[in-house]
Order: C-alpha cells, then sequence, then structure tokens
C-alpha cells in the first residue's frame, strides 16, 4: 500500500486532488494540493518539459462532446499550468485547424514557459485537404505559417511529422524541417509513429528531440524494436493515449456512451467480443488502483512514468477534474509488486485502428 506521506488523494469540491511530499497527518481538506509541489521534469532529448504533459485533441476532434464547451476546454489548459504542466499538444488536423485556434485563444498572455507542440503531414494544402497526407517541403512551409498563426505565435517548441509520408524521403522532410530550425520558427523536431529505420534516417539529418507513439498498459508493441532505438540515440517519448482512449480509466463500460462521431466507434478494441474482453484488462487495472488508494488513470499514468526518465505521456482532457486527476500521478510511486502487477496484464484484444487507420503506422 502506498503510504500517506507520499501520495495522499481526497476529495475536496473540484475532483480529486493530491497533497504530495508531506509528513503524514499533515495535510487538511482544506488546503490546496499544489502547495509546496513541483511537477517532476524530463528530458525530450534537449527539451525540458513537465514529464506529465496535456493532448488537446479531444477538446475539438474525435472524442465525444468535442467542441461543445470551449470555455470548460480553455479553463482545462490554464489549470494544467497551474499545476506544473509544460507540454501540450496539438495539430492542424484536429478540427481541422479548430483545434490549434482553441489552444491560441487559451494561450494568449501564458506563452511563457510552455513547450508547444503541433504537427503537420495530414492535411495536403496543395489541393488534397484534410486527411490526404504530405510531408513534401512545400507543404510543410505552408503548414507551420498556418499554425503559427492560428496558435497566435512565432515560433513552435517542438514540430512533429504527424505520420510518416510513404511518397516522401523522410531525409527531404527532416531537412525541410532543419530549415525552419535555421530561422526560429521550430525549436526542435518530432516524428509520430515511424518505426526504428525512419527514426535513424530522421536523426541522421538533424537531431530528432522526441516521437510521440501510442504506448499504454493495452499498447505495448514500441518496447520491442521502437524504444531501444530512442534510448540508444537520446531520443525522448511522448506517449500518446496513455489511458487507453479512455478505457483503462475503468469508467468506460459500454460502447454506448460513445456519440456516433465518437472516434472509437471505429477501433476493434472497441468492438463486440473484444470490447468484453479488455474489461477485464480495466478491472485489474481498478484493484491496482485499490491497493495504492488511487484511481485507475493515475495507476495507468504512474507505470508509464515508471518506464524511464525520457518519457512524457500526454493524457487528453478537456475537463479541470480530469486534469487534476492526471496531473496528480506525478506524486505517485507504485510498489515494485504493483507494477509487475500492471507489467503482467495480457496484450488488449483487436487492433488498435481500423484496417484503413493502419496504413500510415510503421509499427
Amino acid at each position: 500500500m502506498t503510504t500517506s506521506g507520499t501520495f495522499h488523494a481526497y476529495r475536496a469540491g473540484v475532483g480529486l486532488l493530491t497533497a504530495a511530499r508531506f509528513p503524514s497527518g499533515t495535510v487538511g481538506e482544506a488546503q490546496h494540493w499544489e502547495w509546496g509541489v513541483v511537477m517532476k521534469h524530463v528530458k525530450l532529448g534537449g527539451l525540458d518539459v513537465g514529464r506529465i504533459g496535456l493532448g488537446a485533441m479531444g477538446m475539438s476532434h474525435g472524442y465525444t462532446g468535442f467542441g461543445t464547451d470551449d470555455a470548460e476546454s480553455v479553463r482545462a489548459i490554464h489549470r494544467a499550468l497551474d499545476l506544473g504542466v509544460t507540454l501540450i499538444d496539438t495539430a492542424e488536423i484536429y478540427g481541422p485547424y479548430t483545434n490549434e485556434e482553441l489552444l491560441g485563444r487559451a494561450l494568449a498572455g501564458r506563452r511563457d514557459g510552455v513547450v508547444l507542440a503541433t504537427k503537420f503531414g495530414l492535411v495536403s494544402h496543395a489541393g488534397g485537404g484534410p486527411g490526404h497526407p504530405d510531408s513534401s517541403p512545400a507543404n510543410i512551409r505552408t503548414a507551420v505559417e498556418g499554425s503559427l498563426k492560428r496558435l497566435g505565435t512565432d515560433h513552435i517548441d517542438l514540430y512533429y511529422q504527424h505520420r510518416v509520408d510513404p511518397q516522401v524521403p523522410i531525409e527531404e522532410t527532416v531537412g525541410a524541417l532543419a530549415e525552419l530550425v535555421a530561422e526560429g520558427k521550430v525549436g526542435a523536431i518530432g516524428l509520430s509513429e515511424a518505426g526504428p529505420d525512419t527514426i535513424r534516417r530522421a536523426h541522421a539529418v538533424h537531431p530528432v528531440a522526441a516521437v510521440q507513439s501510442e504506448y499504454s498498459l493495452w499498447t505495448r508493441g514500441i518496447e520491442e524494436k521502437i524504444l531501444p532505438v530512442l534510448r540508444e540515440l537520446g531520443i525522448g517519448l511522448v506517449p500518446f493515449s496513455p489511458l487507453g482512449r479512455g478505457f483503462l480509466t475503468g469508467m468506460v463500460r459500454s460502447r454506448e456512451q460513445f456519440a456516433e462521431d465518437d472516434w472509437r466507434r471505429t477501433s476493434p478494441r472497441f468492438s463486440g467480443e473484444n470490447f468484453d474482453r479488455n474489461l477485464a484488462i480495466a478491472d485489474e487495472v481498478q484493484a491496482v488502483a485499490a491497493d495504492a488508494d488511487a484511481t485507475a488513470a493515475q495507476v495507468a499514468l504512474a507505470w508509464l512514468l515508471a518506464q524511464g526518465d525520457d518519457v512524457a505521456p500526454i493524457p487528453g482532457t478537456k475537463r479541470v477534474a480530469r486534469v487534476e486527476e492526471n496531473t496528480a500521478a506525478d506524486a505517485l510511486t507504485l510498489t515494485a509488486d504493483q507494477l509487475d502487477r500492471l507489467s503482467a496484464l495480457p496484450s488488449a484484444a483487436g487492433d488498435t485502428h481500423a484496417e484503413n487507420d493502419r496504413r500510415l503506422l510503421e509499427r
């Protein structure tokens, strides 16, 4: 059991809050949990970031309720900054464009200290439009100018290729990104869902700061081939969907919870028998959470954080209470037994993406 001296969880009206590193018995219900607490930081290449970030996609794209309460989304972003989050992630395809615009509004007057990450490559600005891969140098030039304008900034701290473009050699793509770094428009470059060979070829042209890949207790395919390459080259890992698209929180018990336009309705893992089989994984995470006196989401994030000091997950949410819950995982240290129980969980049933969406995943 985790001791209250390291992780004391309680409810104080606005959701699950956490007071950390206070002696047992000294934390009262009326105290604000962030008093005296500073989020730990990790390195993504040369970027220094709080080790729990914020994925903004669901505020404007893909998930039930997206785009219905921008005011709450802005409050969630501000609360994340208050609690030590520095890495905030978006992409031009989210919306498309509306998620970057939302972040631009939310970060007005609060840009300093934020490691702002966005992505290009799934919108062809030469005529194909959203959903058409294009990582050509000319398209990158158009994309970055649009993102800078929507985000209301003069530089992007971390600029990712959203998916590897099979039609454009990675050397050409990274060469164009290197020019943007030299011009000061981009601070560091990243790749998303890239395989080992692509990562090595890209890094040989210009240092890659981070690779963003799906990684969680139910998606661990990168451990065999990709993670060793990142460690060898000194590249940080940014796991997206670290809570299994909400499944690992234990709050998803039926597909009927999803709106008709929710992306998860297309995922094999959320379909039919796969959904029912995967509930056992969520239930075991919940059992470990009960043992740790934490929530399932916090336990899933704490397991990821235990995988190395070069890992910075970006759990997505549009709610203040969930931001508070997720960032509190920074203070949770799981026991060796708890980590072993989680690491021993079976693989999830079903692919993460439908067949058409898998074609650009280098896994």
